[in-house]
């Protein structure tokens, strides 16, 4: 057979059509059986348990898990082991939530009885409004659609991105009703960018102790230089006797320094310190430092705890191997 382009082309373009007149006709289906199943979730003590066969179980398994990395506590069973063994799974404080599009899943017809007399809400999630799933059900919510993308209208297409697509409401409709906020999704999500990002606070990447480089005020200028190249940080803060930060001297203000011809020799680091330089709190996210620094175009920030005292530096080299930019 012969590849057409053109053919290929047009039926992409008819899939996509079809699969978003799907999802329009699920919204319009929505109503109070949504807003049901959503309040039936909330007051939920335990978890979601999702179940489906076939094309269905595999977009059951992505409404599990974007159940559970939104707030609501979530799993996915098969049904055909559940009848061996995994129904022992289902605790009376939880939910089934079934997805079938036809409702008429042997394996899933075979556990509905089962799952009543457990005794737990049953919700579902099935183009079929007067199946055995259906009839069952507690509650509800129409994946029905008029055909399948594909062109032999067999293959679960448009049916699936239908369920895919309710799953999704359901999921942004609880982490809404529960608060559920950029760090909480960090916390489900620590390995990732954004976790880190989220959950990396500036204490965790700072250099502390005795690798910040600090002198006093009356330090002379030799010293100062000197404390700068043990530490290798480019850079001294000066403090006050409680640590407090007075102004930090750069290796830019010693180059600019020795321009101006001055006899270094009799400074000391309050006469050269640039005065009030950027400062950000150890307990700040290190994302917050990385914006700082880009904001301000510098390449380091000092550390200071809740009082003002000096309790760290940090400079960009240490938020890229934390990963944070």
């Amino acid at each position: 057979m012969t590849f057409d382009p053109a053919r290929a082309l047009r039926l992409a373009s008819d899939t996509l059509d079809i699969e978003a007149a799907a999802i329009l006709g699920a919204k319009q289906r929505l109503g109070g059986a949504f807003a049901q199943a959503v309040s039936l979730v909330l007051a939920l003590s335990g978890r979601v348990v999702v179940m489906g066969m076939g094309k269905s179980g595999h977009v059951g398994r992505k409404i599990a898990a974007t159940l559970a990395s939104t707030g609501t506590p979530a799993m996915f069973v098969h049904p055909a082991e559940a009848s061996h063994g995994d129904l022992g799974m289902i605790q009376a404080q939880d939910a089934v939530l079934a997805v079938s599009n036809s409702g008429e899943v042997d394996e899933l017809t075979t556990l509905l009885p089962l799952v009543k007399r457990l005794g737990v809400p049953l919700l579902a999630i099935t183009g079929g409004a007067h199946s055995t799933l259906a009839r069952h059900a507690d509650v509800v919510l129409d994946s029905a659609v008029e055909k399948e993308a594909c062109p032999l209208n067999l293959a679960p297409t448009a049916s699936t991105t239908a369920q895919l697509a309710l799953g999704d409401a359901l999921a942004v409709a609880l982490l809404d009703a529960r608060g559920f906020k950029a760090e909480d999704f960090a916390r489900s999500h620590p390995g990732g960018a954004l976790g880190r990002r989220l959950l990396t606070r500036v204490a965790d990447v700072m250099r502390g102790g005795e690798q910040v480089p600090r002198v006093g005020g009356g330090t002379g200028f030799a010293e100062l230089m000197g404390e700068m190249s043990r530490k290798g940080l480019g850079a001294s803060a000066v403090v006050d006797a409680d640590g407090r930060v007075l102004g930090i001297f750069t290796d830019g203000d010693l180059r600019r320094l020795v321009e101006t011809g001055r006899d270094l020799r009799a400074l000391t680091a309050a006469d050269v310190m640039h005065p009030r330089p950027h400062l950000i709190r150890d307990d700040a996210l290190a994302a917050e430092a990385a914006d700082a620094m880009e904001k301000h175009r510098i390449t380091g920030l000092l550390v200071v705890d809740a009082e003002g005292r000096l309790v760290g530096a940090l400079n960009s080299n240490d938020l890229m191997r934390a990963k944070v930019i």
